[in-house]
């Protein structure tokens, strides 16, 4: 059975959708990440409605987390 931090690690290297506490959603390539659900994204961008503001590279404190949804593979 897979853990929650297994489909995580699964997912380096593509694209994932992160919500954090205050509402804000980001957008990038999951680079690497930590125990602490840190994230490194590369290519980021931050969505608002119908505005996408280009971020590049950051890195997300996992505590201002709420969810993390890996992109659908079909």
């Amino acid at each position: 059975m897979e853990r929650p931090i297994d489909v995580l690690t699964g997912a380096k290297g593509k694209r994932v959708l992160i919500q954090l506490k205050r509402g804000t959603e980001i957008s990038g390539i999951l680079h690497a990440m930590d125990l602490h659900l840190n994230m490194w994204l590369e290519d980021a961008e931050q969505i608002e409605e119908d505005k996408k503001t280009k971020l590049g590279t950051i890195l997300v404190r996992g505590d201002n987390i709420l969810f993390v949804s890996p992109e659908k593979t079909e």
